[in-house]
């Protein structure tokens, strides 16, 4: 069976021409929403609906602004709201060694010192770097920057990150 990874939601319409809004949930948005790229459509409760061809996009405060070919109008568009826009497996590119898609991140445990700390549950991306969400038992989510001081090694084969948190990022401490 193949396997499907997310890359954004539509979450609205723009305009009568058949264009969505997209947030973008995939460090690799300029590349996924490049023109002639191939998304797969998937329904609120994760069915494959169709594959999709970028006709054109462009980046618009926090969303996509995205156009598919053969879609014209926003009376064809408009029921595609809350639905997933997915690649396939086989569509991902390699990385680097010090580079991770989000999918490989979440879910791992956080430790630090050999301490359970949590899991990661999120990514967030709210501007120069990454913040990944970690949920922790009976406290507050711990919010980390994926910054080389905070993040010291990350170990997808084992499902383990390792970190230092500095004064400051854990107030429940």
């Amino acid at each position: 069976m193949e396997k499907f990874y997310n890359v954004g939601t539509i979450v609205n319409t723009q305009g009568l021409q058949g264009e969505v809004r997209v947030i973008a949930v995939t460090d690799f948005a300029e590349e996924r929403f490049a023109k002639g790229s191939v998304l797969s459509l998937f329904d609120k409760e994760n069915h494959f609906i169709e594959e999709l061809k970028v006709k054109s996009s462009r980046k618009q405060k926090n969303f996509y602004i995205v156009k598919f070919e053969g879609l014209y109008h926003i009376n064809q568009v408009e029921k595609f709201k809350s639905y997933t826009l997915k690649i396939a497996e086989e569509n991902l590119s390699d990385l680097s060694e010090d580079e991770f898609y989000y999918h490989e991140i979440i879910g791992l445990e956080v430790y630090e010192n050999d301490r359970l700390i949590g899991q990661i549950s999120e990514i967030l991306q709210p501007g120069a770097n990454d913040v990944w969400v970690v949920k922790r038992k009976g406290k507050r989510d711990l919010l980390l920057p994926y910054i080389p001081s905070v993040v010291l090694k990350v170990d997808v084969l084992h499902s383990r990150i390792d970190v230092e948190i500095m004064d400051g990022l854990d107030d429940e401490n």
